[in-house]
């Protein structure tokens, strides 16, 4: 995630991207100190999260966070200050979150999961990956010549004595490739490897059963027939709500 921390204070800014940096999620940290140029950062790099102080030189934070209400995606906030009696007014402008200094790694990292945990969020964040999905396409080596597709019409792929066979809906490809190689090229949220030689399209799956010795057996939106081995089956369960 992208996070951008406003402050007026250098030292205060330098302590809290320090503590940022230690934390894997944040892939990108960017600074500024007063709204304008937190505004500026915004437009240009689009961070997902603010650590906001509420006391700017001659300007206040709620000013910031009240322009956000006025963007279609606006940045999440996490109001970042000294002061713990404006609580109550930053939740009113929708922060996720309220942390004082001096900060701590672990309080920081809490304020974190709570994005990670706020549905609007999750639900953003699938909706952004279903519309990249969408328009993305995936170029097949088919004999002689290269087939274009779209990834989210794909139901499953199978391998077998080293051909890669991808089935859609009304057609199907036989390349020489690996399981792994197509595995790296589709959406992590929308594919599930359920055994070392098939991975499927979770939105095809029409029914799950129980089968033999703890497995299950998948029959997709085509009728095909799917089987889930022993090591994948909690993952399924967990993939699909069971």
């Amino acid at each position: 995630m992208k996070v951008l921390v406003v402050d007026d204070e250098p030292l205060a800014r330098a302590e809290l991207i320090y503590l940022l940096e230690k934390i894997d999620s944040v892939s990108q940290i960017q600074e500024a100190d007063s709204v304008i140029d937190a505004m500026e950062r915004i437009m240009d790099d689009k961070p997902d999260i603010v650590f906001l102080d509420i006391h700017l030189t001659d300007e206040s934070g709620f000013d910031l966070a009240e322009k956000f209400t006025q963007m279609k995606k606006p940045p999440k906030v996490i109001f970042a200050t000294a002061y713990d009696d404006y609580a109550l007014k930053a939740f009113e402008v929708n922060a996720v979150d309220y942390v004082l200094k001096p900060f701590e790694e672990k309080r920081i990292k809490q304020a974190l999961a709570k994005i990670s945990e706020d549905p609007e969020s999750e639900k953003e964040e699938s909706k952004m990956k279903g519309e990249g999905l969408s328009v993305a396409s995936l170029a097949l080596q088919v004999n002689d010549r290269i087939v274009v597709i779209n990834p989210k019409e794909i139901l499953y792929a199978s391998v077998d004595n080293g051909e890669l066979t991808i089935v859609l809906n009304n057609q199907c490809y036989e390349i020489t490739e690996t399981l792994s190689w197509l595995e790296k090229k589709l959406a992590s949220n929308l594919f599930f490897k359920t055994h070392r030689s098939y991975l499927v399209n979770l939105l095809a799956i029409k029914e799950v059963q129980p089968w033999f010795n703890h497995t299950y057996q998948i029959t997709l939106l085509n009728g095909q027939k799917i089987p889930v081995s022993r090591s994948y089956v909690k993952e399924l369960k967990e993939r699909i709500g069971l």
